[in-house]
């Protein structure tokens, strides 16, 4: 069926556009007045998505610009909001489309409000834009469709959105320091390797003094960058897209999520944020009316980290034998031992979901006492890093200065 682009006067007053697909002007009219549209304007266009009329921008959406975090956010309060008036979803979702200042989420909204006209669900619809809605979005869009709660789930996620990206932000401004000091010492590192030992190593040569080993491994290092260059980049090369390659297999995921849970400083924030998100997410579902097995299987996609996905799995099967969910959960070492205690006291008080939401606050903050930790911590970290690796580069060159005047002292005399 052909598309139409329209503008129309909303059941409140305003103006809103959009583009509807119907067998013609006329069934496209009755379609906009089922929703509560007064059409003012209906006009043949073509499909969405497709390049005519948008130029590379529509062949190459990468070229329309990334969805901004806030753009998500923004939209989902603007979508929590119009629901909870009562405004059908389709109708909503022409409201937003015309709102939004971002052409990719444009875009993406016009294509979920098409996918669902044609009778598909909303999380499946969102699953196809994962580029802009992240895999916990489309499983919590998923999680509010089957307990019928969309709102209520709407109402979390926002709070998910904005935490994150608020962990985010402050996790890349910890870092910003850090990364400026690890360039400046990488382009040290080069500059000296490549530019000033070469001058002292004919110096060295000629005196004929034994060299220390700090000078030996600078030596070794600038050989290798000068005579080995090819082999040592391409070797890089192979070694980062081979890492990178296998990262997305699942195997893959779960070694490098288990790596990231393992690293010192890092790591706790990582797995306090993962028992934020299960326990805040647990708590949706169990208020939902969700069963604890649903509840894992849609778990096992929100929660963020392959390595404690994958005990999901465990206890599955180990909920489908009647152990409860404290038992198996104590027996898995990716969960805290406070978490494991919250759930014991919901499951022998009957009060599992207060007791998750207060895990969840808890976990909260203690992802934000971490990252403002880390922050403290990498400052000095950094600082003794630098002066290690200018002290190694100080020795290997005044080691061998200091034997070439001691020779020259020992010939005067």
């Amino acid at each position: 069926m052909p598309f139409y682009k329209y503008t129309a006067i909303t059941g409140s007053g305003g103006n809103t556009s959009g583009v509807v697909e119907a067998a013609g002007p006329e069934a496209a009219q009755d379609l906009l007045a089922a929703r509560g549209l007064i059409p003012t304007g209906v006009s043949e266009t073509k499909a969405p998505g497709t390049s005519g009329g948008q130029g590379l921008g529509a062949a190459l959406p990468f070229l329309k610009g990334r969805v901004k975090p806030q753009d998500v956010i923004l939209f989902t309060k603007q979508l929590r909001t119009m629901l909870n008036a009562g405004i059908p979803v389709l109708q909503s979702l022409d409201v937003l489309q015309a709102q939004t200042e971002s052409p990719r989420l444009k875009d993406a909204i016009v294509s979920i409000a098409a996918d669902i006209k044609s009778g598909g669900t909303l999380s499946r619809a969102f699953a196809k834009h994962q580029s802009i809605f992240s895999e916990l979005y489309c499983n919590m869009i998923h999680a509010g469709e089957l307990s019928g709660t969309l709102t209520e789930v709407l109402e979390r996620l926002i709070y998910i959105v904005e935490h994150e990206h608020k962990v985010k932000k402050d996790i890349k401004s910890a870092l910003t320091y850090p990364i400026i000091v690890v360039v400046a010492l990488v382009a040290a590192f080069f500059i000296l390797i490549l530019f000033v030992l070469p001058h002292f190593v004919s110096l060295f040569a000629k005196a004929n003094i034994a060299l220390p080993l700090p000078t030996r491994v600078c030596l070794g290092l600038y050989d290798l960058l000068t005579k080995f260059w090819l082999p040592t980049f391409g070797g890089l090369a192979a070694l980062f897209f081979g890492v990178t390659a296998y990262c997305r297999t699942e195997a893959g995921k779960i070694v490098r999520d288990g790596i990231f849970l393992r690293l010192p400083i890092l790591g706790p924030v990582f797995r306090k944020a993962a028992m934020a998100r299960f326990a805040s997410i647990f708590a949706i579902l169990q208020a939902s009316g969700i069963t604890v097995l649903e509840a894992m299987d849609i778990l096992t996609g929100t929660i963020g980290n392959a390595y404690i996905a994958r005990d999901f799995k465990s206890l599955r099967d180990k909920l489908e034998q009647g152990r409860g969910l404290s038992g198996p959960l104590r027996q898995t070492p990716s969960f805290t031992p406070m978490m494991v205690s919250m759930i014991t006291i919901g499951e022998e008080t009957g009060n599992m979901e207060d007791m998750l939401k207060e895990a969840a606050h808890h976990y909260d903050y203690e992802v934000e006492y971490a990252v403002s930790r880390m922050s403290e911590m990498l400052g000095p970290a950094m600082v003794a890093g630098l002066t290690g690796v200018v002290g190694f580069f100080a020795l290997a060159i005044f080691l061998p200065l200091v034997g070439l005047m001691q020779n020259a002292m020992s010939g005067m005399k």
